[in-house]
């Protein structure tokens, strides 16, 4: 983050030679003062404009600086509402700033999509049996959709909403997952976890030691999604529930007229009816204090959950997802992944 920021001493030619150094996030500068507090904002076209108005290359930067700046709170929870905010005004980075004014991380509003206050959790400890032999000795998760795993689609998706605590539980050919991950990717560490056993769809879930947010994301490793992670959070702050699930939406046409029975006695006819639903797409948003309704050490499943949440006369809603979503069970989905990744960014 240094070669973001400039002292207050300097002037504008050394500040010139600063930007000059950069080749990325918008040719932007941090100005800090002597004890390092971030007091303003410049780029290359405040300076411009600066020298236009008259001013000189000898004169301090804070001549040119802009104030007020833009810039995150590292203890605000608003600051994905902030992100569409500045999104808006086609803002380049943004610093982000602990409570006395020091700068702890930079986003750059061109390469991350959100920056959501969340916790994922990747399950990946199937067998994959459907797309035998594929997984007999590679886990599901790692066959390729394109030029990466499956599992590193999921894993970039959430880095760029700018969600970097993620964990993935691992079970089956475990030993290949955790290599996978031993290095960070895309500057995030993710954390692998081990079942003792089969635990379910979300049973696994308990063996995270430490959440870091008062949200998890829960995922199952072997989507194929574009879901927008931003929507899907503020839908579920909107509606301040318990548990949020991504539905896809699955619909059954009756080609025959059916009648509509009461016993034995026809009441009507429905001509060729079309019945719509929706389905589990495998995803899940989570307040962290109910994950103390799944037990420890022992197979319980995401349903389980969403049961024993509801009854407990909480809030469970259904999140629609728009978009492209593909469970790759079989040889036919993983195909269908594989043809449409060619196709979308």
């Amino acid at each position: 983050m240094r070669n973001y920021t400039i002292k207050d001493s300097s002037n504008i030619i050394e500040t010139l030679a600063a930007l000059n150094e950069l080749s990325d996030a918008g040719l932007t500068l941090f100005v800090t003062d002597i004890d390092n507090k971030v007091i303003g904002v410049i780029t290359d076209g405040d300076i411009r404009r600066t020298l236009i108005a008259g001013g000189k290359l000898t004169d301090s930067v804070t001549t040119a600086i802009k104030k007020p700046f833009s810039y995150f709170r590292a203890s605000d929870k608003d600051n994905v509402l902030k992100y569409k905010e500045y999104k808006v005004k086609l803002l380049h980075i943004i610093p982000v700033l602990d409570d006395n004014g020091h700068l702890v991380d930079i986003v750059d509003m061109k390469g991350q999509q959100s920056i959501l206050p969340i916790d994922a959790v990747l399950m990946a400890g199937g067998k994959g049996e459907r797309l035998r032999p594929l997984t007999e000795k590679t886990p599901k998760p790692l066959l390729l959709v394109g030029d990466k795993a499956i599992i590193d689609h999921n894993v970039d998706r959430l880095i760029s909403y700018g969600i970097n605590h993620i964990s993935v539980t691992v079970n089956y050919l475990k030993e290949q997952l955790e290599e996978h991950f031993e290095q960070p990717r895309g500057g995030v560490k993710v954390n692998c976890y081990r079942e003792p056993k089969f635990l379910g769809t979300i049973g696994s879930i308990k063996l995270v030691d430490t959440f870091y947010n008062d949200t998890v994301l829960v995922i199952n490793s072997d989507l194929f999604t574009n879901i927008d992670y931003e929507d899907f959070y503020l839908h579920f702050k909107e509606h301040d529930a318990e548990m949020s699930v991504a539905t896809v939406p699955y619909t059954i046409k009756v080609p025959y007229g059916i009648f509509d029975l009461e016993g034995r006695n026809i009441q009507g006819f429905i001509e060729k009816p079309t019945y719509n639903y929706y389905a589990n797409a495998g995803i899940y948003l989570i307040k962290k204090e109910a994950l103390t309704a799944i037990p420890d050490d022992t197979f319980f499943n995401a349903t389980d959950l969403i049961e024993k949440i509801v009854s407990q006369g909480k809030k469970v809603i259904r999140f629609p997802l728009n978009g492209t979503w593909i469970d790759i069970g079989n040889p036919q989905e993983y195909q269908k992944a594989k043809d449409l990744v060619k196709h979308i960014k």
